[in-house]
């Protein structure tokens, strides 16, 4: 036998080895690419895309980022659109009579719509957008919009003269209700959460 055979065979040796462990990190990767992908399925499973279609023209309607409205929806009634609260607010976006009958006003739908439609998933998000962007143009901030759809906008005004709850009388670091606290924050975590999850540019 050469010298040259002699070296040779060690290499032929471990060369069943590193075909194993290639194909090791093969079905590893593969396992991790499994895991990832039942872990994304989860993940939007907890956050969906409900209503996608109404969304995305009412906030395009609205210069809003869809990521919002669909936090919103999934804070105010988990896409429930017969959902209907404590206060009496009704469907997708939690929609009050009287907030309904002033957006309505400032909307100038004459189409004599009544309080039922806001049962109707098209017509609550065609409101609760509208809503949303007239509070984002009058305080000009989102923690804003949502405190104020959640309280009010008159409580918002009154927050942000009070020095207890706004430094500069434009910003609301935070409010007198632990509820709409939470609420902010949810809204705002969740839309973190949709802006993580899915790709809202293609």
């Amino acid at each position: 036998m050469s010298a040259h055979a002699q070296e040779s065979r060690p290499a032929r040796k471990g060369l069943p080895a590193i075909i194993a462990l290639v194909v090791a990190i093969i079905v590893v990767l593969a396992l991790s690419v499994g895991v990832r992908q039942a872990w994304l399925h989860y993940q939007r499973a907890a956050f969906p895309l409900g209503y996608q279609e109404y969304v995305l023209r009412y906030s395009t309607l609205n210069d809003l980022h869809p990521a919002l409205v669909f936090a919103v929806i999934r804070c105010e009634s988990s896409f429930d659109h017969l959902a209907v609260s404590e206060a009496y607010a009704r469907g997708l976006m939690q929609i009050t009579e009287e907030t309904f009958e002033w957006a309505r006003w400032r909307m100038g739908d004459d189409e004599n719509r009544s309080f039922d439609e806001m049962f109707i998933p098209e017509v609550n998000i065609r409101y609760g957008t509208f809503i949303l962007r007239l509070h984002l143009d009058h305080f000009g901030g989102v923690r804003e919009t949502l405190a104020a759809y959640h309280a009010g906008r008159g409580s918002v005004t009154r927050w942000l003269e009070d020095e207890r709850f706004s430094y500069d009388g434009v910003t609301l670091y935070t409010t007198p209700f632990r509820r709409t606290n939470a609420y902010v924050y949810n809204v705002l975590s969740t839309k973190e959460a949709y802006l993580a999850l899915y790709d809202f540019n293609s």
